[in-house]
C-alpha cells in the first residue's frame, strides 16, 4: 500500500482515497454472507492512534458502531488494533474513518506501508517527552534539596523564594510539552462527556502544579507552606518511563503480526506487453500475470514458477523454519520470501483467496479481540474511575480545614494512585503475548479467549486421518519373489509409478525418488481402475540395472498384475513380469513422525486422551497403538462424533478437538477449544479456534501448556493489580502517600503487569522438523 493511504488516515479530504475498491483488499477481505448477514460485507482491519486505555478501546467502538452500516467493531486495548465488518452498500471506509477521527483518535490501515514509519515517530516523540521530564526532574530535585535538609535558620525567605521559582520555572518544559499528550487527552474526553484512565491522572498533574503555583507566587498565602514541583515532575517522569516500556512491550508482543503484515511488497515487476518488465502497483495485479520476483523480495500472490529455481523462506506463513527448494513447475504462496535467485511466476492467486491473507485475518482478528475477563474489567472501568473521583472529592474535603495545600496533595494523591491501567492490561497483555508468541511457533489464535477455554480443558479428542496421521500413504511392508530385494522391487516400482498420477503410484515415488529417476520406461500406459505397464531397461528378476534389453512391466491390481488377492484392509499394489509376480507393496497411511511424542506430552499434562474416526475400527486401532491412545474409537460419522463430545461435557469434561476434515466442522464448534491442522479444508479452519500452520502436532500440547501458563500469569496480574489498589488507595487516602510516590506506584504497577505478560512473548525451542521419509 502506498504511504498515500497513510496520508488519508489522518483526517481530511484524503480519506476519499480509502474508497477506491481496489485498495479494499490491501486492508481487509470479503466476508461471505451468513445467516446474521443476507449481504456480502467487507472485514478491514485498523491501527489506531491516541490510544492509551480500555475506555478508549469502548469509546472507538461506540464511535464506529454508530456509523450506519457498520455492523460490527471490535478494538483491543492491549494491541490497539480494530475490526470493522461493514456493508459496501450503506458506507464507505472514508464515513468510519472519519467518525474516528471525531471521537478524537487516529487510524489507519493496518497494512499501510506507512504505519510502521509512524509508529517510530510516534516512538521517538515519546522518547524526547521522557528526555526532557528526566532532565527537569533532576534540576527540580536539585532545587528542592535544600528545602528538605536545610535547619531552621539555615535558608532564608529570598533564597527559599528563588528555589522555588527555579523549580516552578523548570517544570513549564513538564507541564506543557513532556505531560501535552495526557493533557489533551483528558480535555478530548471531558469535552465529549466521558471518563476515561487519563481524566483522574491530568486532574492530579493540574492540581498539583496549580496548587504549586499558588504558592509560589503567594508564598504568604493559604497554599505557600509547601510547594510539589519535585513531585510532579518525578510523577510525570515515571509515568512516562512506564508508557514507554509498555509502547516497547507491545511492539515486541505484535512482532509477529507486525513482520508478517508488513512482507507483501508495494510494488512488483511485471511482464508488459512488449516484453519487458515494469514496475507496477501490487494491488493492480490481476489472474495470470507474469511476474519476476528477485532475490531479497516477497512473493506478491500465489503462483506458479514458470522459470529458475531458487529457495523460499515460509517460516511464518508454515512454521517451516528451513529454506524450501522451489523450481519450475513449483508453487509458492504470497508472503514467503525469494532467497535465491531471480524466477518467473504465474500469479494463480490474488488478494484474499491466498493463504498469506487468511493468515493475516486470523492474526489481526485475535488482536482485536477482546478476553471475556478483560471485558469484564473494562465495563467496570467507568464506574470505578467515577468511584476515583469521588473518593478524591472527599480526601480534600477531609483536609481542606486543616491545611488547603495539603488537602490538594492529598487529592492529586488519590487520582495518581487509583488509575486502573494495571488492571485493565492484566488479561489483554497476557494473552496478547501468548498469542504473539504462538504465531512464531507457527500456531494461530483465531481468539484470545481462546486460550482461556483451553487452559481448562481436561479431555482432548484427535481424529485420525490428517491429524494424528499425515495423510499420506506409505510402503509398510513389502514381499518379493527370491532372488529380489525390497530395495530393487521399489525402484523398479517405482520407475513406472512415475509416469501415473494414482495416489498409491504417487506414494512408491515418494519412497524411491532417486532410484526411480536411475530407471529408464518407454510406451507407459495407464488402464484406469488396474494399474500401469510399460517397458523398463534392465529389468528382471535379479534386478539388474543397466543391462542392454527392455522387459515389460506391470504394476497395479492383483488381477492386472496375475498376482494373489490381498487379504487385509490397507491397499496393496503388486508389480509382476513377463514370468509373472515379482512383489507385492502393501500401503498404509503413516503415523506422524511426533504424534506418540505428543500424546505422552498430554498424558503428562493430566488430560485424557480419545480418538474418534470415520475410519474403520481396525485401522484406527492400529494407529491407536502406535500412538499410545487407549481409548480409540473407529466407524463414527459426524454425528457419532458430535454426540460423543456432547456426552461427554454432559459429565462435566471441558474438552479440545483437533481435526482437519469436512466432517470435524461441527465438532469443532461443539468444543470448548479447537484445532485444526495446515492441510484442513476452508470449513475446519473457520470453525477452529487455532490453526496449526505446520506439519508439527506437537504444537497442540505446546499451546495447551502455553495456555496455562498465560491464566496463570493473568491471575498474578489481577492479584497484583488488587493487592495494589487495595493497598495504597488508604494511604493516599490519609495522606501518607505524596504524589511522587503514588505516581511512581502507578507507574510501576503497569509496568511490572506489562513486564510479567511479556515472558510469555519468548518462542522457545521449536521441536525439528520431521525428515523426508521419517516415520514410514
Amino acid at each position: 500500500m502506498t504511504t498515500a493511504l497513510l496520508d488519508a488516515g489522518s483526517g481530511g479530504p484524503e480519506y476519499t482515497l480509502l474508497d477506491d475498491p481496489d485498495l479494499w483488499p490491501t486492508f481487509g477481505r470479503v466476508l461471505a454472507p451468513t445467516a446474521g448477514r443476507q449481504a456480502a460485507c467487507w472485514e478491514s482491519h485498523l491501527v489506531f492512534g491516541g490510544m492509551h486505555c480500555a475506555a478508549c478501546a469502548l469509546t472507538l467502538e461506540q464511535a464506529l458502531q454508530s456509523v450506519p452500516g457498520v455492523l460490527e467493531a471490535h478494538v483491543g486495548a492491549a494491541s490497539q488494533r480494530g475490526r470493522v465488518v461493514w456493508n459496501p452498500e450503506r458506507t464507505r471506509p472514508s464515513d468510519w474513518m472519519a467518525a474516528v477521527r471525531s471521537a478524537g483518535y487516529e487510524a489507519v490501515p493496518a497494512q499501510d506501508a506507512g504505519a510502521r514509519d509512524r509508529q517510530q515517530l510516534d516512538s521517538r516523540a515519546m522518547l524526547w517527552r521522557w528526555l526532557v521530564a528526566a532532565f527537569c526532574m533532576m534540576q527540580v530535585m536539585m532545587y528542592a534539596t535544600p528545602a528538605y535538609l536545610a535547619q531552621p535558620g539555615d535558608l532564608d525567605a529570598n533564597s527559599a523564594q528563588l528555589l522555588r521559582w527555579a523549580s516552578w520555572v523548570l517544570t513549564l518544559p513538564v507541564m506543557f510539552f513532556s505531560a501535552v499528550p495526557l493533557m489533551r487527552n483528558a480535555l478530548r474526553d471531558l469535552v465529549r462527556r466521558r471518563i476515561a484512565m487519563d481524566l483522574p491522572v491530568a486532574l492530579g498533574i493540574v492540581l498539583t502544579f496549580v496548587v504549586s503555583s499558588l504558592g509560589t507566587f503567594e508564598p504568604d498565602g493559604r497554599f505557600g507552606r509547601e510547594v510539589y514541583f519535585d513531585s510532579l515532575t518525578m510523577f510525570v517522569f515515571f509515568l512516562l518511563s512506564g508508557r514507554w516500556l509498555e509502547a516497547r512491550l507491545r511492539e515486541r508482543t505484535l512482532g509477529a503480526i507486525d513482520a508478517l503484515a508488513n512482507r507483501m511488497p508495494a510494488s512488483v515487476l511485471r511482464l508488459a506487453a512488449g516484453g519487458s518488465f515494469e514496475r507496477v502497483a501490487a494491488h493492480r495485479l490481476r489472474l495470470g500475470d507474469e511476474l519476476q520476483v528477485l532475490p531479497g523480495e516477497a512473493f506478491p500472490a500465489d503462483g506458479v514458477i514458470t522459470e529458475g529455481s531458487t529457495e523460499v523462506d515460509e517460516a511464518l506463513l508454515s512454521g517451516e523454519s528451513r529454506p524450501l527448494p522451489r523450481s519450475a513447475g513449483g508453487q509458492v504462496i504470497a508472503g514467503s520470501h525469494n532467497l535465491g535467485a531471480p524466477v518467473r511466476l504465474r500469479v494463480t492467486r490474488l488478494g484474499q483467496d491466498t493463504r498469506f491473507a487468511e493468515i493475516v485475518a486470523l492474526m489481526a482478528n485475535a488482536a482485536s479481540s477482546r478476553p471475556r475477563a478483560a471485558a469484564l474489567v473494562d465495563r467496570l472501568a467507568t464506574p470505578f474511575l467515577l468511584a476515583v473521583l469521588f473518593s478524591a472529592l472527599l480526601a480534600a474535603l477531609y483536609w481542606w480545614p486543616r491545611d488547603p495545600g495539603h488537602a490538594m496533595a492529598v487529592a492529586a494523591a488519590v487520582l495518581v494512585v487509583t488509575c486502573p491501567c494495571a488492571l485493565s492490561l492484566a488479561t489483554p497483555a497476557t494473552l496478547l503475548a501468548a498469542a504473539g508468541a504462538l504465531a512464531r511457533r507457527g500456531v494461530l489464535v483465531r481468539r484470545l479467549d481462546a486460550l482461556e477455554a483451553l487452559a481448562r480443558v481436561d479431555t482432548v479428542v484427535l481424529d485420525k486421518t490428517g491429524t494424528l496421521t499425515s495423510g499420506v500413504l506409505g510402503v509398510a511392508t513389502v514381499q518379493t519373489r527370491p532372488g529380489l530385494s525390497e530395495q530393487q522391487a521399489l525402484a523398479m516400482a517405482a520407475a513406472l509409478a512415475r509416469h501415473s498420477l494414482h495416489p498409491l503410484s504417487r506414494a512408491l515415488v515418494a519412497t524411491q525418488p532417486a532410484q526411480a529417476a536411475g530407471w529408464p520406461a518407454r510406451d507407459v500406459k495407464e488402464v484406469p481402475g488396474q494399474g500401469v505397464s510399460g517397458w523398463v531397461a534392465g529389468a528382471d528378476c535379479t534386478g539388474a540395472a543397466g543391462a542392454v534389453d527392455w522387459q515389460i512391466l506391470r504394476l497395479g491390481a492383483a488381477s492386472f498384475c496375475d498376482a494373489p488377492p490381498a487379504t487385509g484392509d490397507n491397499p496393496v499394489v503388486h508389480l509382476s513380469d513377463a514370468s509373472g509376480w515379482l512383489a507385492s507393496f502393501e500401503m498404509r497411511e503413516q503415523v506422524r513422525p511426533d504424534a506418540a511424542h505428543t500424546v505422552r506430552r498430554l498424558f503428562d499434562a493430566g488430560l485424557s486422551v480419545i480418538m474418534l474416526s470415520g475410519d474403520q475400527p481396525a485401522a484406527v486401532q492400529r494407529v491407536a497403538g502406535e500412538c499410545g491412545i487407549e481409548d480409540a474409537r473407529g466407524g463414527h460419522a459426524p454425528q457419532d462424533k458430535l454426540a460423543c463430545i456432547k456426552a461427554l461435557q454432559a459429565r462435566g469434561h471441558r474438552v479440545a478437538m483437533v481435526g482437519d476434515g469436512l466432517n470435524d466442522g461441527p465438532v469443532l464448534a461443539r468444543a470448548e477449544a479447537s484445532f485444526a491442522m495446515a492441510q484442513a479444508v476452508p470449513l475446519s479452519r473457520a470453525q477452529a479456534d487455532f490453526v496449526v500452520l505446520g506439519e508439527q502436532l506437537g504444537e497442540v500440547a505446546e499451546t495447551l501448556l502455553r495456555a496455562r501458563h498465560a491464566m496463570r500469569v493473568v491471575r498474578q496480574n489481577l492479584g497484583w493489580a488488587a493487592f495494589y489498589n487495595a493497598a495504597c488507595v488508604p494511604l493516599a487516602v490519609a495522606g501518607l502517600l505524596p504524589a511522587w510516590l503514588a505516581g511512581l506506584g502507578m507507574a510501576l504497577s503497569s509496568l511490572l503487569v506489562v513486564a510479567n505478560a511479556g515472558r510469555l512473548a519468548r518462542v522457545g525451542p521449536r521441536p525439528p522438523s520431521p525428515t523426508p521419509g521419517q516415520g514410514r
